[in-house]
């Protein structure tokens, strides 16, 4: 495992630079990566977590800063997520029952945005009704703990494909929902941080810098449909995730 350490910090700093363009931190490659490297089952959770809440909490400070953000879209789906996340994050759930559909969900979505971004991004938009909100965050909340992500893979193209935030506000709105989620999750798996590798930091370092990477592109480079069509290519890459 030891030889294999570098090849997945670079890895894993290459994804949190594409995932943090959009506001995403990046759970569900560094899930397939861990696992492809040998990392035990029980590790990957926690681990990719922790990376999570890193890389999210480094693009939330930036994204809110420019603010890119909406308190009013945030909030009902943040109340009903975290404790959704926190215990669905004590439920073990037989992958084969959840993966592919989730992969042919956000397979669907990316391509929607690799092909027509421009769609989305110029229509206007409206923060969602409570009614609405509220039990969406249950849901994306369950969803993010049962697959030891934050959820934003899930938020984000579900904000911006129904109308509720743009898509530069949703790289904020979405970066701050994987944070509150990603905790609740882990607290819901407090066991697991005693199974965390002991090379973690490295894997951290390289993500770090990735996210630094990722925010300043986003910030400084990605239009409305640029976001989206990177976006696209996130979405896609974490449907591959949940494929293998």
């Amino acid at each position: 495992m030891n030889e294999a350490i570098p090849l997945l910090a670079l890895g894993i700093g290459v994804a949190a630079a594409l995932y943090s363009s959009v506001g995403h931190g990046g759970a569900s490659a560094y899930i397939a990566m861990m696992a492809l490297t040998g990392l035990a089952p029980e590790e990957v959770r926690p681990a990719a977590l922790v990376l999570n809440i890193l890389v999210a909490s480094f693009g939330a400070y930036r994204y809110l800063r420019a603010g890119r953000f909406d308190w009013s879209v945030f909030w009902p789906f943040a109340v009903t997520a975290i404790p959704a996340a926190f215990l669905a994050g004590r439920i073990d759930v037989p992958e084969a029952l959840y993966r592919p559909l989730l992969a042919a969900a956000l397979a669907a979505v990316a391509l929607r945005y690799l092909v027509w971004p421009q769609i989305d991004a110029i229509k206007p938009s409206a923060a969602p009704l409570l009614r609405v909100a509220l039990p969406a965050g249950v849901a994306l909340g369950g969803l993010a703990g049962l697959t030891g992500i934050g959820g934003g893979v899930y938020l984000s193209p579900l904000l911006v494909f129904l109308g509720w935030s743009d898509a530069k506000r949703a790289t904020g709105i979405a970066a701050c929902f994987i944070v509150v989620n990603s905790v609740a999750g882990l607290a819901g798996r407090a066991s697991s941080l005693a199974l965390l590798p002991n090379y973690l930091p490295w894997l951290a370092l390289a993500a770090m810098l990735g996210a630094l990477i990722g925010t300043t592109w986003s910030l400084k480079g990605l239009d409305k449909s640029g976001i989206l069509r990177t976006l696209g290519v996130v979405l896609g890459v974490a449907a591959l995730a949940l494929a293998t």
